[in-house]
């Protein structure tokens, strides 16, 4: 995950409820198995833990493409 720091990717995610969502972050910063971004639907910072996420992909062209 640290060489996507700056990036904005689209991830498969799942909550601590088991809830799956699929959304772009940009990625801030990696830590103990954590990932602080902020999240490009929410517009707001968050926290995600990297073993939750399931799948990822580099988003390619415009950095905040939607």
């Amino acid at each position: 995950m640290h060489k996507y720091i700056g990036n904005v990717i689209e991830i498969i995610y799942m909550d601590r409820k088991g809830k799956i969502t699929q959304r772009k972050i940009e990625v801030l910063a990696v830590k103990d198995g954590r990932v602080r971004a902020k999240c490009l639907q929410l517009g707001a910072p968050r926290i995600f833990l990297e073993s939750n996420i399931l799948s990822m992909k580099i988003c390619k062209g415009n950095r905040y493409a939607s």
